[in-house]
């Protein structure tokens, strides 16, 4: 069973599946396979410098994330640009992680499920919720960014509405990190469940 895990920007993604790992099933970061897809020499890293230049590289040559965010969140055609260099690796890379978890279930950590359409791909979908004020705060001080960059990708993320329309389950995350926990416990109970019929 292979269950989307979805959320905005500091709605607590990485909290609760690290909940889950820590429950023994197996979780893929999209972002994280991002992150290795567009890494120093790498087809995608070519093709990205390639399109948007060298002013976008940090000093160790590396993709500086903030910038090509800042670029993206401006200009929405080269968002598409950027999404079309990578992923395709993204998708091959989480196909193989898929296919070498030996949990129960399986958890991919997504950011835009709702966005690129792909609720087909998984059998169910996890949306954490929260409100937007506490999202604004939590994704600032995590990333070091200004509240109006936080807004800009807020906006540019599905609403919470289209977000939950999507949900067979849904995770709120407007308060302590125990109920979060607590949360992600009874979800994996029926997960088991479900698998194990």
């Amino acid at each position: 069973m292979i269950i989307g895990l979805t959320g905005g920007i500091g709605s607590g993604k990485s909290a609760a599946g690290n909940e889950f790992e820590n429950l023994g099933i197996t979780v893929i970061d999209a972002d994280s396979i991002a992150k290795e897809a567009s890494s120093q020499n790498s087809i995608a890293y070519i093709k990205i410098v390639e399109h948007f230049g060298n002013s976008i590289l940090d000093d160790l040559k590396n993709i500086d994330r903030k910038k090509l965010r800042d670029i993206i969140f401006t200009d929405f055609s080269q968002k598409k640009i950027l999404e079309g260099f990578l992923h395709p690796v993204i998708r091959e890379n989480i196909s193989s992680a898929v296919l070498a978890s030996r949990s129960n279930y399986t958890i991919i950590m997504v950011p835009l499920i709702y966005e690129t359409k792909s609720m087909n791909q998984y059998d169910r979908i996890i949306v954490i919720d929260c409100e937007e004020d506490i999202q604004l705060l939590r994704a600032s001080n995590r990333d070091s960014s200004s509240q109006e960059d936080i807004q800009k990708i807020l906006q540019s993320q599905a609403t919470r509405q289209e977000r939950l329309s999507i949900a067979n389950e849904v995770i709120i995350n407007n308060s302590s990190f125990e109920a979060l926990r607590e949360q992600v416990f009874q979800i994996h109970q029926t997960y088991m469940e479900l698998t194990n019929e």
